[in-house]
């Protein structure tokens, strides 16, 4: 009996995995689809917002610099670096096997999916009369808004059980405006559409809570990655 409730829960959350995943799926090919198909209220949006957020960056000089540093400091090669050390840490000093594998696992794959897409559908990068700046390749998704989700989200995951109420809140708000922060810049040098970062975040953070809900449903009921949303919940007397 507990043998079939234990299978029945994790068919459950498996379930929900795959719901969770396709749903995201979703959303982000409805959004390659209009891009493909150049969906003319979409793209008088993207285009309207390149023209006015690049024209406003061109007349800050301070402002251009400060982007271009932000470019620099958030390729995803630097933010990898720095997450495969939190797995290490996570795995050596915290000892916590399956979340350092399943942290690291997932955002190579979330890295590696934002690259096929890009070549899946092929959109040019905009283009400006006087540019900003220049970025190479293909323009959707934005690999730097995913890759800053997917690490975002992550850090979020792994923090959240070492946190109480009050810093669960600060660590939202930090990660939030982080990536907010990337897909801003993105926009306001020129190198990519608000749609790219759209599905750029939509496909890092819907990724990255897929493959979570995957992992907890793999798990048998009474595995303790089940109770680490909640580590100071008091047990019934």
């Amino acid at each position: 009996m507990a043998t079939t409730s234990a299978t029945a829960h994790r068919a459950r959350r498996l379930v929900r995995a795959i719901a969770s995943g396709l749903a995201v799926a979703l959303l982000v090919t409805l959004i390659a689809f209009l891009v493909r198909e150049k969906f003319d209220p979409l793209v008088r949006l993207d285009e309207g917002a390149i023209r006015t957020a690049t024209a406003y960056t061109r007349e800050r000089p301070a402002l251009r610099s400060a982007l271009l540093a932000w470019q620099e400091i958030t390729q995803p090669i630097h933010l990898y670096i720095v997450m495969t050390a939190v797995c290490l840490w996570v795995w050596l000093a915290r000892r916590r096997t399956t979340l350092a594998w399943w942290a690291f696992v997932t955002m190579m794959l979330g890295w590696n999916l934002a690259l096929v897409l890009k070549y899946v559908v092929q959109r040019a990068r905009p283009v400006v009369d006087d540019p900003v700046s220049h970025s190479p390749g293909y323009s959707f998704p934005s690999g730097h808004a995913a890759n800053a989700a997917i690490v975002a989200t992550v850090v979020v995951l792994l923090c959240w059980p070492l946190l109480r109420r009050g810093g669960r809140v600060i660590l939202l708000v930090v990660a939030a405006t982080f990536v907010l922060s990337v897909c801003l810049d993105r926009v306001f040098l020129g190198v990519h559409y608000p749609s790219d970062v759209t599905a750029g975040v939509l496909l890092g953070c819907g990724l990255v809570l897929a493959s979570w809900l995957g992992l907890l449903g793999w798990q048998p009921p009474d595995h303790p990655l089940h109770d680490s949303l909640h580590p100071h919940r008091k047990e019934a007397p």
